[in-house]
Order: structure tokens, then C-alpha cells, then sequence
């Protein structure tokens, strides 16, 4: 839904990468571990440069503003 484009594996975790909001953003996703903590989650959406409920709100379908 963010627009992040899958750019790596490494074992179980898998890169994703994007421009956003002026900046180069990786987010790292331990696979394995789904469904995610809150520890993760918000370990991810700190890495995608959002606050955790833009997070979750991308997730169902809405689109953080501005983005990307």
C-alpha cells in the first residue's frame, strides 16, 4: 500500500525500499515472525519514517498525507 518495493533477502528477512518524504527508507521484516509484535510494528514504522498509527492506517487501506 506504501509503495515499498522488495529489494533483498537475507534469510529470514526480507528489505524493503522506497523514497519517502525526502528520504531513502528501509524497512526490514522478520517474515517468520508474523503476526508482528507491537515491538515490531513499531520498529517498521519507524524505519518507513511514519508514526506507528499512520502505520497501521496504511494497513487498512488509507493513505498517510502527504505520502510519499
Amino acid at each position: 500500500m506504501l509503495g515499498f518495493s522488495k529489494v533483498r533477502q537475507d534469510g529470514s528477512h526480507e528489505h524493503y525500499q522506497m523514497m519517502a518524504r525526502g528520504h531513502m527508507r528501509t524497512v526490514t521484516v522478520d517474515c517468520p515472525k508474523a503476526p508482528f509484535s507491537h515491538d515490531l510494528v513499531h520498529s517498521m514504522a519507524r524505519q518507513a519514517g511514519l508514526k506507528q498509527s499512520e502505520f497501521y492506517a496504511a494497513s487498512n487501506g488509507m493513505m498517510p498525507s502527504p505520502w510519499p
